[in-house]
């Protein structure tokens, strides 16, 4: 509460004022005494954090308080400008990474150059780039995939994703957390429509109005899914980004001016990142080295650190080199696929305007390009999941989503047309990419005209063959997929009518629960 100031506080005040200015003009009459000389007989050997680096000097990066950062800041020996940092010795670049948790400060910080480059996500991304393209913003490379470090957190009751319709969810709109919702209603056969949406100023908020008791369902971020689930009974993580693995990617954005002036700089800064994430990849004794730098960065806890890069994949120099597509034929997610994609999702959801820049005008893979010395197998890009061979109980095992597509066959015939591969691109194998972790259940359906036993043979057979079409066009690993036939067994609908019939000549698309292992 304010409290007016008394009279005598008043002079008090003005005493010390008085006495501040005599003080300082006392300090700046005597610097030269209080400060060492150099005497021109040697270098200045404090080569603390900021180690006298001129402002124009120093790369400064803008960051939120997430794991997928660490390759650089482990690179760069912390958060700070240092002459102690491998940047510093390896490439002569001193960096510094500013920490801006607060969205719309970040973006006013590189607006004002106050960051040369900032974090975004590029499925989020089309969102925004429109109210920067004074900038021109470019994506220079990607720094990480989420793999855990997003979930969504339901209350009992909810089991899979169809049991979300009608409920109330609570999230950060056009944020990563938004993106990851959007993805999962895809994956149940629902719109955005079919839930109540609850806006939060951003995950922490949403994770505050599940424990609250305000919605039935909540995005949050990592560890904030654990203390839900706490505090919360009967509550669970219904899924999180360790299935989904390939749709929310960290990336750096840059000014095109400053990319262009800069080449030689954010070259070695994008090769020295890559060193770190694969050296952090490739022993737990280096993530926590990278745990203990981030903690003193962030202001955290080191084991919540460690759990924060653990729930990342660390993009190497292989997987910018995937993502950017330089090569022309990697069929797994690319930047390009995720950036078109919520592009049209949110603009016809009103969240992104209609003049959002082409792919082609925001990708700038020449940092990537002019990379040639990060050859060993820890720079190569990350293998597609393992998964085991399907069993038996796999067949009736409980899955998270369900999505129904209605694939035309030959009256008789389990071939695949060339309409059929189209339809299944379009409405399942986005999906089935993006959820690159999770096992896949197909299962064939027909209607009840003719034999049954027939029908569940046959059913099989065109289920099998959307899976080997998936295998084939985009080297799915072949253990990934559960091929079931159930003939007429489980219509969706009244088989007494043609429109009926139809309905139940479907196949269904499922993602299980169980994981692969990267």
């Amino acid at each position: 509460m304010a409290t007016r100031l008394t009279g005598f506080s008043k002079f008090l005040i003005t005493l010390l004022i008085v006495g501040g200015i005599a003080g300082g003009l006392y300090y700046l009459a005597n610097k030269a005494n209080i400060v060492p000389k150099n005497n021109g007989t040697g270098t200045n050997t404090n080569t603390g954090n900021n180690s006298g680096a001129k402002d124009a000097d120093v790369i400064k990066i803008g960051v939120v308080t997430w794991g997928g950062y660490a390759g650089g800041q482990y690179f760069n020996e912390g958060f700070k400008p240092s002459e102690n940092s491998r940047y510093y010795k390896d490439y002569g670049l001193k960096v510094e990474f500013k920490v801006l948790d607060d969205f719309a400060a970040s973006r006013e910080a590189f607006k004002a150059d106050e960051v040369n480059l900032l974090w975004a996500t590029v499925d989020a991304f089309p969102t925004e780039v429109a109210n920067l393209k004074e900038f021109e913003p470019q994506i220079v490379y990607q720094a990480d995939w989420s793999r855990g470090g997003d979930a969504i957190v339901v209350r009992r009751g909810i089991n899979t994703v169809a049991d979300l319709k009608g409920k109330k969810i609570a999230v950060a709109l056009m944020t990563p957390s938004h993106s990851f919702l959007l993805w999962l209603l895809e994956a149940g056969d629902l719109k955005p429509a079919d839930v109540e949406i609850v806006e939060a100023p951003n995950a922490i908020d949403a994770a505050a109005y599940f424990k609250a008791g305000r919605v039935d369902a909540a995005v949050v971020w990592s560890p904030d899914d654990e203390d839900c689930v706490n505090s919360v009974k009967g509550s669970k993580v219904l899924k999180s980004t360790k299935s989904a693995s390939n749709i929310i990617a960290d990336i750096f954005i840059a000014k095109k001016a400053y990319a262009e002036e800069n080449k030689d700089k954010l070259q070695k800064l994008f090769e020295g990142w890559m060193r770190g994430a694969a050296e952090i990849n490739s022993s737990d004794a280096n993530k926590r080295k990278a745990a203990k730098i981030l903690s003193e960065g962030l202001n955290m806890p080191e084991d919540y650190c460690y759990k924060a890069i653990n729930n990342v994949r660390l993009c190497t120099y292989g997987d910018n080199v995937n993502f950017f597509n330089l090569n022309g034929n990697y069929n797994g997610v690319k930047g390009e696929d995720l950036y078109n994609k919520m592009t049209k999702v949110y603009q016809g959801l009103g969240y992104a305007k209609n003049d959002v820049p082409a792919w082609r005008l925001v990708a700038n893979s020449s940092f990537i390009r002019s990379t040639t010395s990060l050859t060993g197998k820890e720079h190569l890009a990350e293998e597609s999941a393992d998964f085991t061979p399907a069993t038996k109980e796999m067949e009736t095992a409980p899955a998270f989503s369900s999505k129904k597509v209605t694939i035309n066959f030959d009256s008789g015939s389990f071939m695949l047309s060339e309409n059929a591969k189209q339809l299944i691109d379009i409405q399942f194998t986005e999906i089935a990419k993006a959820f690159g972790n999770a096992r896949i259940r197909i299962e064939g359906n027909t209607d009840n005209v003719g034999n049954r036993d027939q029908n569940v043979a046959l059913s099989k057979k065109r289920a099998q063959s959307v899976a080997d079409f998936l295998v084939k066009e985009y080297n799915m690993d072949p253990n990934r997929f559960v091929v079931i036939g159930n003939g007429p067994d489980k219509p969706v609908a009244d088989n007494t009518t043609p429109e009926g019939r139809a309905k139940n000549r479907r196949t269904d698309f499922n993602l299980l629960s169980e994981e692969g292992k990267n």
